[in-house]
């Protein structure tokens, strides 16, 4: 996802850590010279079969597709291409970690060097999922330590990663260079500090909004002496002081770094001594962006705007965790340069945001706080002609609370920042003539989500419902593949999204529909969707009933809080045995026992069946 080095060979990896070369030994087999029977002085070449002949040119040819779609569409082609593509393919991506066994996939794809594995579904951030649900990485880790000792990525999302898992990644792969964490839970500081102190030729360590249990282990000085080979450090995430003396030196003899996220710990003191010591930085978080420690009397400050204004290279901000507004003048120096502006932790107001955001031209990615309000929504689309992608996050996400965006916010971006292509977008008010604005003048719009926070809110200018806005979305952005609902919505919107989301691969729906009509267009109309996500909504049995030829094209359905029944759900499991349906209860549904009402289900295609880690409040039917 973030890098292409796992194709790459390691040189300094031994011939017993390189994965096999099959494909290099039935080409050197095709050609070797067998001796006749004839008595010939000469021995003759046996010609290669034909069938060898295709493989060493897909080999050629394979190495060349990096697109996991292209590459699974190659392996449907015939057997030969199915045992070419898996031996030639270096990236692993498995979008669910129960769809396939990690033996099953260990034993198709041998020269693996990059694992991409996912976990629980989205919804688990909401906590709608219990937190012990499952989505372990140890059964992984242990097949790939087995099978692929010369791995060097593992990206993680949402899984559950203990302490010994790390160790296990650290004995187990030698040449092991980068880690991503994301929304991953289960391990601590003391499992982070084993990690860092064995991987010697760690480039990558990110952990990206993932729970860190505070082991009291001081992680940070447990990295190897001398050059670290270190690109990317990101632990803005991890909820307890770092040992920062130990921090400067690891940056200081760092000279690949190039992205470093810290976390609310580290005071914008500490921040003028990392950047100093790392002017190549292309990324930072800049932590707390406030000065924690108490200044003494007569101390001079350091000069914050020389810092930033060193680091040349700089086109990502993120952090201002605990921000004091009035040391913003001191980021103006990289505004000009900046592509990507993360303020989703700023509380700032429009005010303070306009004489950054008016330098920063080339900005291409902006997240903000709700708290700049319409004006500053206004400032952004009057500067920002470049953003593609835009994220307003509420500060109060209550649903009586007051929020200060609203569809003029809305309206003044999509007719300033016209090169959009993905928006999430919180606010307590819309209307459809908004909504359709923007799906005029950003029609390259790939990702629409709107969560309008209050249940069931209608136009507040015409007093209808949202149906001709979303309908807008999907008929104007032919582009379209992931799309989130809000607002009052009847059976219509959905009859919209059946007709002309037929590129829409994610659906999430909250609190809205009227019937299960609403589900049934949906499901037959949307040929390309993959992920559909529930709740609060009334679709029950027959809606679910109507997706039967659908299911095994999809990834997961999630209905949580719906009109679903034991018995209906229970109907699904049994005329699709390769579905997993799982019924998943809460602590108080468990106390009460309920006997027919379904509150949450959660189903998936898998090779495997149902798993065998379930916890006790998950139901698997069969």
């Amino acid at each position: 996802m973030r890098h292409n080095r796992a194709e790459q060979m390691s040189e300094d990896d031994e011939r017993q850590q390189s994965p096999p070369s099959d494909l290099q030994f039935t080409s050197n087999k095709a050609r070797n010279c067998n001796a006749t029977g004839s008595g010939s002085d000469h021995p003759e070449f046996q010609s290669p079969y034909p069938d060898q002949v295709l493989e060493n040119v897909l080999e050629n040819v394979l190495h060349f597709l990096t697109s996991r779609r292209d590459r699974n569409a190659a392996s449907l082609v015939c057997k030969s291409w199915y045992r070419v593509e898996a031996l030639t393919r270096s990236e692993l991506f498995i979008g669910n970690c129960y769809t396939v066994a990690p033996g099953r996939a260990t034993d198709r794809f041998t020269r693996v060097r990059a694992l991409h594995l996912k976990g629980k579904p989205r919804f688990a951030d909401f906590n709608l999922m219990p937190p012990d649900w499952g989505a372990h990485f140890n059964p992984w880790v242990l097949a790939t330590a087995k099978a692929y000792p010369w791995l060097e990525k593992v990206y993680l999302k949402r899984m559950s990663v203990t302490d010994d898992d790390l160790a296990t990644m650290t004995e187990s792969f030698s040449g092991f260079k980068e880690l991503v964490l994301v929304c991953c839970d289960g391990f601590g500081t003391s499992g982070l500090a084993i990690f860092v102190s064995k991987c010697r030729q760690l480039r990558v360590l990110d952990l990206i909004e993932s729970e860190v249990a505070d082991d009291e282990t001081d992680w940070i000085s447990c990295f190897p002496e001398g050059e670290s080979h270190l690109e990317s450090l990101i632990f803005d995430c991890v909820e307890c002081p770092i040992n920062f003396e130990a921090l400067e030196r690891l940056v200081a003899r760092s000279p690949s770094l190039k992205k470093l996220r810290l976390n609310r710990y580290v005071s914008i003191g500490q921040l003028y001594r990392l950047m100093i010591k790392s002017p190549q930085l292309t990324h930072l978080g800049t932590g707390s962006f406030s000065p924690l420690e108490v200044a003494g009397q007569g101390d001079q400050e350091p000069d914050y705007v020389t810092a930033f204004a060193a680091c040349r290279s700089l086109v990502c901000l993120s952090g201002f965790r605990e921000i004091i507004p009035d040391y913003l003048p001191a980021t103006y120096p990289v505004c000009a340069n900046l592509t990507s502006l993360n303020f989703s932790y700023a509380n700032i107001t429009a005010e303070q945001l306009k004489p950054i955001i008016s330098n920063c031209y080339k900005l291409q990615v902006f997240w903000v706080l709700d708290s700049i309000c319409d004006e500053g929504l206004q400032a952004v689309a009057a500067t920002c002609k470049e953003l593609r992608e835009l994220r307003v996050f509420p500060i109060d996400a209550r649903e009586d609370s007051d929020s200060p965006v609203s569809e003029v916010g809305l309206q003044a971006i999509s007719e300033g920042c016209r090169k959009l292509q993905s928006i999430l977008y919180f606010c307590q008010r819309m209307t459809n003539a908004a909504v359709i604005a923007m799906s005029k003048n950003c029609p390259d719009l790939v990702v629409f989500r709107l969560c309008i926070m209050g249940l069931h809110r209608r136009d507040p200018v015409t007093g209808e419902p949202m149906d001709d806005g979303f309908g807008a979305i999907v008929m104007n952005c032919k582009k379209l593949t992931r799309l989130a609902v809000s607002g009052l919505l009847t059976d219509k919107a959905f009859d919209y999204i059946g007709k002309y989301g037929k590129l829409v691969r994610t659906l999430s729906v909250a609190f809205a529909g009227d019937s299960d009509m609403g589900l049934k267009y949906v499901l037959e109309g949307c040929p390309q969707l993959q992920k559909l996500e529930i709740r609060d909504s009334p679709f029950g049995d027959a809606a679910l009933r109507s997706g039967l030829h659908h299911y095994y094209n999809m990834r997961f359905l999630w209905m949580s809080s719906c009109r679903l029944t034991r018995q209906g759900c229970q109907g699904i499991a049994r005329v699709m045995p390769r579905l997993v349906v799982e019924v998943i209860r809460s602590a108080d549904e468990e106390e009460m026992e309920m006997d027919d009402l379904v509150g949450t289900l959660y189903m998936y295609r898998s090779l495997e069946g149902p798993r065998i880690d379930a916890p006790k409040f998950v139901n698997i039917l069969r």
